[in-house]
């Protein structure tokens, strides 16, 4: 599997992500690179908001043309789909029900087998989670320290509409489908579709 090593704070700047997005506290106004082109050109854009895109869910290539094929046959919007598809992966989800600091925590948490869906145990970060799903943290895992913190915390964060979260049972249920309104961070889907429709 490829990962990604590239410092995530660099790449944001380079993007234009907060670093919020990628559950970070961190910003700086630093600026490496120096002055940046200030006109981009059309392709220049659109690849700019896939590469945010693939950059804040962790996904590469392959598998988000997988996604951008299977929104394009869904009909309706292509675009808000495709999003849809990204939400709906276990490891966001995880990381938007605050089981984990950040989505690459969330995937790694994920992989190591730390979560139930439904009760069946699963390992797989891209695993596509439905309405009506439960995502709790396994039996097991419930007695590592990291989780027992989590349960004591009072700095939980607040999980978005479309998922129910039960901070005492660590587990959360998927109350709807995500819709673009949802998404954390600010993303131009249209020049993503645009992208790939050329």
């Amino acid at each position: 599997m490829a990962k990604n090593m590239q410092p995530v704070l660099k790449r944001c700047r380079t993007l234009g992500v907060s670093p919020a997005a990628m559950g970070y506290n961190k910003t700086s106004n630093k600026n490496p690179g120096g002055q940046r082109r200030a006109k981009k050109s059309e392709y220049a854009t659109q690849l700019t908001e896939k590469q945010k895109v693939k950059f804040v869910y962790g996904i590469q290539e392959k598998q988000f043309r997988n996604y951008y094929d299977k929104a394009a046959r869904a009909g309706g919007n292509t675009g808000e789909t495709l999003l849809t598809y990204c939400e709906r992966r276990l490891d966001n989800v995880v990381y938007r029900l605050g089981f984990a600091n950040t989505r690459r925590q969330a995937r790694q948490l994920v992989n190591h087998g730390h979560f139930t869906v439904n009760g069946n145990r699963v390992n797989i970060p891209s695993y596509l989670i439905k309405v009506g799903d439960v995502v709790a943290v396994s039996e097991k895992a419930s007695s590592n320290s990291f989780f027992k913190k989590l349960k004591e915390d009072d700095a939980f964060v607040a999980a978005p509409k479309w998922l129910d979260r039960d901070k005492n049972t660590l587990q959360g249920k998927v109350i709807a489908m995500p819709t673009k309104a949802d998404i954390d961070f600010d993303i131009a889907v249209h020049l993503i579709v645009e992208l790939y429709s050329k």
